[in-house]
């Protein structure tokens, strides 16, 4: 296999790539390599599970073509191989005309149903590629189903060729139904559907096999544990604490000051000098008992004060902060909206109107904002549907971040960060134990200390969001979740792992040196 860089490329690109590679370079079929690649990885499977029964599902496009040739060479390999071929063959290249007809000929096993009376370690699913646009249905949804249920009950693993059968290669979104994989040999370049949305669940554990064919730049890219080592900001020993920034959390109505008071706690373990709590409850605490580093102000007064370096508001804020979230527009300092703010930034006409007054009046490409919504919250700043933002979770993250001139980062499976000049990339990190209260508290904190430390809404947005996941894996990794797994956890896994890269980062360097 070869090492791709971390580029993600839609269909189209895809297609594109392919064919001038072909124009190029004629004589190399790009099926006979993917073929090979699909096989190889087979064989490897097969070796560490000690067995040599193969179940290839090749369906009639190139996806089954590159089927045939896997299934051709593991034959010759002498494994067991039997291939479930659907609907009619309607490949062009040759190379796949010769392994069917090659594998025909050596009395290999072509069957059209599910063998009932045979059980195989390793699945091979060639039935789809990325041009599937509709839900697999007669024959083909049956094998799929059957497919899933053997996995399921562990009697084989699933390995899919370029992209699970079922599963939109651009937008993760999976059609019922769609074949679960264990592992994804996906070629030319890494697809973004198989980073976000259902592409989480369907794809496993996804290998880029680029065939030879040079990958060119993209604005969209994972985000990576090497691209987020690189914006770790340093700490000097001549430093203090006003070196690293004040940071302004602001939120907590009452009854709800909790979420403002993990956004605050999460700042404070990622590093800035000081961290402000503004609460809107009259009946707020004087301080925090846990972390009385903390210091708490009235939310009104505190969004008004321009020693501030960044904020994050709206945590718990409720509907009473329409007036604040104005106060820290006028001030235009680096502020995280989140949560409540972003549902006054929906439903108030004078909030948007300012955000619009401001984009106007701003030459900079970026306004000093970071969104945070999850898909509902994204749904009412578009005013679309939630389903609608989940069909295509990367064009509503570019919508939000054109709209509002703000760095956008759309939380989910897979969350999406969009800046407003077209890029984007999809975290890597995070498991299913973050789907609990308060992880979006944190995640704010988070990043609105790094702002406050110095870093642009970007650069901020991108480790926060990388950070935060990291550090629900190795809470996950010290047995903590998926179950049970809270957002307090996770703010002191962030300043464990952040240190621990830290250092790594500056032995990297010194080494370098």
């Amino acid at each position: 296999m070869t090492t791709p860089n971390s580029n993600l490329y839609s269909v189209t690109n895809i297609k594109k790539m392919e064919s001038d590679h072909q124009v190029a370079h004629p004589k190399i079929s790009l099926m006979q390599r993917a073929g090979e690649a699909v096989a190889e990885m087979a064989l490897d499977m097969l070796k560490q599970q000690k067995a040599k029964t193969v179940l290839v599902l090749a369906g009639p496009g190139n996806n089954g073509g590159d089927a045939w040739v896997a299934a051709e060479i593991l034959r010759k390999a002498k494994k067991s191989v039997t291939v479930l071929s659907l609907g009619e063959q309607t490949w062009t290249e040759p190379v796949a005309k010769n392994a069917y007809a090659a594998f025909n000929a050596n009395n290999g096993a072509v069957v059209k149903a599910w063998p009932k009376s045979s059980e195989f370690a390793v699945v091979i699913d060639g039935l789809f590629g990325t041009g599937l646009g509709r839900p697999p249905t007669g024959a083909f949804a049956d094998v799929i189903r059957l497919c899933n249920a053997q996995r399921a009950a562990n009697r084989c693993v699933v390995i899919a060729i370029d992209i699970p059968s079922g599963l939109n290669a651009d937008t993760g979104v999976a059609y019922e139904p769609a074949i679960v994989a264990d592992q994804t040999l996906t070629f030319v370049g890494a697809k973004p559907g198989l980073f976000t949305n259902d592409g989480k669940d369907f794809a496993g554990l996804v290998t880029v096999e680029t065939l030879g064919i040079e990958q060119p730049p993209t604005p969209a890219s994972l985000l990576t544990r090497d691209v987020a080592l690189r914006l770790i900001p340093r700490r000097r020993a001549n430093s203090h604490k006003g070196t690293y920034g004040r940071v302004g959390v602001v939120g907590g109505a009452e009854g709800m000051t909790g979420a403002a008071i993990l956004a605050a706690r999460a700042a404070l373990h990622i590093g800035p000098g000081k961290v402000y709590l503004g609460l809107f409850d009259k009946d707020r605490p004087s301080f925090d008992p846990l972390h009385p580093e903390i210091m708490v102000r009235d939310a009104k007064a505190l969004v008004k004060d321009d020693d501030m370096t960044a904020f994050a508001i709206g945590m718990g804020m409720g509907e009473t902060g329409a007036a604040s979230l104005l106060a820290l527009l006028s001030l235009d300092k680096p502020t995280l909206v989140d949560a409540d703010a972003l549902n006054v930034v929906s439903t108030n006409p004078s909030i948007r109107g300012a955000f619009d007054a401001k984009k106007a009046e701003n030459t900079r490409s970026c306004l000093p904002f970071v969104f945070t919504p999850h898909p509902g919250e994204a749904a009412r700043l578009l005013g679309v549907s939630i389903a609608e933002v989940q069909a295509d979770r990367p064009t509503a993250a570019f919508k939000l971040a054109a709209q509002f001139a703000s760095v956008v980062v759309l939380k989910g499976a897979g969350s999406i960060i969009a800046h407003p000049d077209g890029r984007y990339v999809i975290n890597t990190t995070g498991n299913s134990g973050m789907a609990s209260g308060g992880m979006g508290d944190a995640l704010a904190g988070m990043i609105a200390a790094l702002m406050a430390m110095g870093l642009d809404t970007w650069d901020a947005a991108r480790l926060g969001v990388y950070l935060h996941g990291a550090a629900g894996d190795a809470a996950l990794h010290h047995g903590m979740g998926p179950h049970g797994l809270t957002a307090s956890e996770v703010i002191f896994e962030a300043r464990t792992l952040l240190n621990t890269e830290l250092d790594d980062h500056h032995n990297d360097d010194t080494e370098e040196e």
